[in-house]
C-alpha cells in the first residue's frame, strides 16, 4: 500500500470524525487512528492533529494473534478469547500499571468492539515492537491489544496527559 493510499484512507476517516468528537465530548484537537490494512511492519498508528489536519506522529502497532490462521488476511472479532483485534472507535480511558507497564483502558464504542473492556483489550507497549519500520518483515502480535513500542507510548502519553477530554482511538480496516 502506497503512502498516498494510506493518507487517502486516513483522510476519509478524519472528515467524518470531527463532528463525532465534538458531539460526544472527546478531545477536538487530537485523535488516534490505526489502519489495519497497512502491513504490521509499516507505521499504521497515527497521532492526528484535527485542527491542523496533519499527522503529528506515526508508529508501528501490533494486531491480534487470532489472525494467525494460515492466511494472509487479518481476522477481526469482538468475541471473548478470540485473541483478535476488534475494529471500531474506542474511548481511551485511565492509565494504570499493568503486566507490560503503563497501559490505557479501552472502551469500545461500536458493536464491533463493545466487549473490549471485558476482554481486557488495552493500549500498552512491548519491547518486542520495533521503534522504526521493518517492512517487509512483520512485528510481534498481541492477544487483541493495540501494542506499540515503549518510546512511542511515551510520546503518545504526552498527548493523553495534556488532554482534559478523552481522546478517541479509531481502529479500521
Amino acid at each position: 500500500m502506497s503512502r498516498i493510499e494510506i493518507i487517502n484512507r486516513l483522510n476519509e476517516r478524519v472528515s467524518s470524525v470531527k463532528d463525532y468528537v465534538r458531539d460526544q465530548g472527546f478531545n477536538t484537537e487530537y485523535c488516534f487512528f490505526i489502519d489495519m490494512r497497512v502491513p504490521s511492519g509499516k507505521n499504521r498508528f497515527f497521532v492526528y492533529n484535527l485542527e491542523d489536519d496533519a499527522i503529528e506522529m506515526a508508529g508501528l502497532v501490533s494486531h491480534g494473534k487470532g489472525s494467525q490462521n494460515g492466511s494472509d488476511e487479518l481476522v477481526f472479532s469482538n468475541t471473548p478469547n478470540s485473541l483478535c483485534t476488534s475494529l471500531g472507535k474506542y474511548k481511551l480511558g485511565k492509565s494504570y500499571q499493568g503486566m507490560f507497564g503503563l497501559s490505557y483502558k479501552l472502551y469500545g464504542l461500536d458493536k464491533t468492539n463493545s466487549n473490549a473492556f471485558e476482554r481486557n483489550v488495552v493500549l500498552h507497549s512491548y519491547t518486542g515492537v520495533p521503534k522504526q519500520e521493518v517492512y517487509p518483515a512483520t512485528i510481534s502480535v498481541s492477544e487483541g491489544c493495540p501494542v506499540i513500542a515503549p518510546d512511542f507510548l511515551t510520546q503518545v502519553k504526552m498527548y493523553m496527559d495534556a488532554s482534559d477530554a478523552p481522546i478517541l482511538l479509531w481502529i479500521y480496516y
